[in-house]
């Protein structure tokens, strides 16, 4: 049943019975049957003529994780101030089972947009947002998306082998920020910096984007030490709730 719901990605938002059960491979009768629970509760709508399509019941979860998530309550009021000093877009970010996922984003006064809003997946290898995280998973972890992922891994120019790529993600660990510039949009450049649980483990990161034009280094130094410090004060903000 949560296969069904896994189908409804960026690229493919409508599907048939019958291209369900071609990439799922059950019987029809387990998919409609599985079908009528999903759509009894509002997770999904049947349209004639088009097929199936996510339900109201996924609104409605969205907004309850956005009045309940800790990450999202402790980490909006730091990400905003920080949109109100620099002149670009912050991010919060979660990961999850290999994914990184925009759950919040404040804009400052800027031009710049992003095309990674809230609720859309990001590249997990690519860019500072993602990066950041990675240098903060445990070895298990990492190796086990090198493992499945070690062409996107090349593609970051990290390294070709796993061992290159921890000593790559150990430098981003031992600033405790991470720059990128272009990686995913060009024309900017990405400063994160990670947001951790009670336990240490890595939750997300906090991130923003601002124009590489007129950016100095001085400011860009300025500008990662900002965000390090913003990261920490979610960080702290977590571990005592």
């Amino acid at each position: 049943m949560i296969g069904i719901l896994d189908l409804f990605e960026e690229d493919h938002l409508r599907w048939t019975p019958e291209q369900m059960m071609a990439r799922l491979r059950c019987p029809r009768s387990t998919l409609y049957r599985y079908l009528r629970v999903l759509a009894d509760a509002g997770l999904v709508i049947s349209l004639p003529d088009i097929g199936y399509t996510l339900g109201p019941r996924i609104a409605e979860l969205d907004y309850a994780m956005r009045s309940s998530d800790p990450l999202i309550i402790n980490g909006r009021p730091v990400l905003q101030a920080l949109a109100q000093e620099v002149p670009g877009i912050g991010l919060l970010c979660r990961y999850y089972k290999g994914h990184v996922l925009c759950v919040h984003q404040e804009a400052g006064a800027t031009g710049i947009r992003s095309g990674y809003e809230r609720g859309r997946g990001m590249p997990f290898a690519r860019g500072a947002a993602s990066r950041v995280i990675l240098a903060h998973l445990k070895p298990p972890q990492l190796k086990a998306l090198y493992v499945t992922q070690s062409s996107e891994f090349r593609r970051t120019g990290m390294g070709t082998t796993i061992e290159q790529v921890q000593a790559s993600l150990r430098e981003i660990r031992k600033r405790g920020y991470c720059i990128t510039r272009g990686e995913v949009t060009r024309g900017v450049i990405g400063v994160a910096a990670p947001v951790m649980d009670s336990e240490g483990s890595v939750l997300g990161s906090l991130s923003v984007t601002v124009a590489e034009a007129g950016m100095s280094e001085r400011r860009l130094r300025l500008l990662a030490d900002r965000v390090a410090f913003s990261a920490q004060v979610v960080t702290n903000s977590m571990r005592a709730a």
